[in-house]
């Protein structure tokens, strides 16, 4: 299956374009996804669940190879080094699939091999594992996040409406 994702050749706007894929796709999937603002953080996502944070890397690939797909498993300076992310998510973006793969099973690799057409391959138990980000996370997750609460320039007459209440919050 083709999807609009192969029309982008640009590999800054290609990995842009996959990373609102990802937004999307946890939504579907009911999970609260946010942004780090600016580009400093070593992971592109947090998906938050019962106020615990997973860190999530996004990357996509077209690239076949012997029978599968190559994808960069690297920043600007080559393999991530250290406790950068907790997870990898990948996109095959000819194949419209996403793998979810625990950020241990890759580290220290500059690049993982996909072959969705085999059902025995090394990484086939994380594709489409959405199911990894929604698990309890509070062992082992750095930093709980109780609730905060912000306003701008609201009036005493105005409500203010908790983030529980938007949406955010995954019931258990």
């Amino acid at each position: 299956m083709k999807n609009n994702g192969m029309k982008i050749k640009h590999p800054k706007l290609r990995g842009e374009w996959a990373e609102l894929c990802f937004m999307t796709r946890a939504a579907e999937h009911g999970l609260c996804v946010t942004k780090p603002w600016g580009e400093t953080a070593r992971y592109d996502f947090a998906v938050e669940r019962d106020g615990y944070f997973v860190r999530v890397q996004v990357k996509s690939t077209m690239f076949v190879d012997r029978g599968g797909y190559s994808c960069s498993v690297r920043g600007c300076r080559g393999p991530y080094e250290g406790d950068p992310f907790d997870f990898l998510a990948v996109y095959l973006i000819p194949e419209d699939l996403w793998y979810i793969i625990p950020a241990k099973k890759v580290k220290g690799q500059g690049s993982v091999a996909l072959y969705p057409k085999l059902k025995e391959a090394k990484y086939e138990r994380y594709r489409e594992a959405w199911r990894l980000l929604r698990r309890n996370h509070r062992h082992g997750t750095r930093g709980m996040l109780e609730s905060i609460e912000a306003c701008a320039g609201t009036s005493s007459s105005q409500r203010v409406v908790p983030s529980s209440q938007l949406g955010c919050v995954i019931p258990p």
